[in-house]
């Protein structure tokens, strides 16, 4: 089965069309960074705008690189949540209407449930496996036991990873995106030195979580006490410290779920995937198989949705005419499936 799959939860045009959930046949991402830059950061009303002038000729250009035409696919799926309203209104609602026209089945997926499922798009995964959803809008560990069936076991309590990266790019106008800035200076840098706090969320419901406030804080405001005595305080040397401490805090957490769990695969998904620290950390866990999506599907996609649309629709599901778009997603519950967090459609 063929899925014509759509994204426009954030500040990128995707679409995507792929078979039985495993071969990308075309992926087209338009980026509208450019248009955000001058910014420092996504601006809504920007990114809705652009997403209703190129979402026709992106889904054509997906179409027209896959050599295929809608009579050819099975179903077409859209985000329609979590993300920025105006942005997934228009994906949602040109896929819906797409999928009308043509009669064709809909499938409404899950942003987060995308990114999970990336790395199943180019690797063979057996369930159940400890997941690591890092993005600019969350930090999610979790046992995952299918495509749609999560249990949280730990997320942030204030800001996500990727949020801490913007904000401390944005505030010493290193320029945006803030985490692919970030990690290029911290390969010029020495993560020695600055030390940075880690959070003690050693108790309790807490053994999991993450939190990415109060090192935020400490890079902006508090850095020169951190410094450490023959340093310089460079640029460079703040983003290696900053980046260092930000993964070893996710790593850190994840080996406890690892240790808990007895799980031995790791799977990360999202835009923080993409960190080269995060990656190079994890692979010094040679003990683990942690396998990450290629970086051109860290980012958002179309072929992640209609990976996961795919299984939705194998399995009978379908979305109504009147599904509609959902900016954020209950607060995750921990010990609990998505069912409630993450919703089926």
């Amino acid at each position: 089965m063929k899925v014509l799959g759509i994204e426009s939860s954030c500040d990128e045009t995707a679409c995507a069309i792929v078979e039985d959930g495993k071969r990308i046949i075309s992926n087209v991402v338009a980026t509208q960074i450019p248009f955000h830059q001058i910014y420092k950061g996504v601006v809504p009303e920007i990114a809705s705008r652009k997403h209703a002038e190129w979402i026709l000729p992106v889904v054509r250009q997906a179409l027209s690189e896959a050599k295929m035409t809608l009579s050819e696919v099975d179903a077409i799926a859209a985000t329609n949540r979590p993300g920025l309203m105006g942005s997934l209104l228009v994906g949602l609602t040109f896929g819906k209407t797409l999928a009308w026209s043509c009669n064709k089945p809909f499938l409404a997926v899950n942003h987060m449930l995308g990114h999970m499922y990336a790395a199943h798009l180019e690797n063979d995964i057996s369930y159940p496996y400890l997941g690591l959803l890092v993005s600019g809008g969350h930090s999610i560990i979790a046992k995952v036991n299918g495509f749609d069936d999560l249990e949280i076991l730990g997320t942030t309590i204030d800001d996500s990873v990727g949020e801490a990266f913007d904000k401390v790019a944005k505030y010493y106008d290193l320029g945006y995106p803030g985490g692919v800035i970030i990690d290029g200076l911290a390969k010029k840098g020495d993560s020695h030195a600055y030390s940075f706090p880690v959070p003690k969320l050693d108790k309790g419901d807490h053994r999991y979580d993450v939190s990415f406030s109060g090192l935020k804080t400490a890079v902006i405001h508090q850095s020169q006490m951190f410094l450490n005595k023959g340093f310089e305080p460079s640029v460079e040397n703040l983003a290696a410290s900053f980046q260092e401490t930000a993964c070893r805090t996710l790593v850190g957490r994840l080996m406890r779920a690892v240790e808990d769990t007895g799980l031995k695969t790791v799977v990360a998904g999202g835009g923080v995937a993409a960190n080269s620290r995060l990656r190079a950390m994890l692979a010094e866990h040679t003990d683990l198989n942690c396998i990450f999506p290629p970086l051109k599907l860290c980012g958002d996609n179309g072929a992640m949705i209609a990976g996961v649309a795919y299984h939705f629709l194998k399995r009978g599901d379908r979305s109504g005419w009147n599904t509609t778009a959902c900016a954020r997603i209950p607060q995750f519950k921990r010990g609990l499936a998505n069912l409630e967090a993450f919703g089926r459609r």
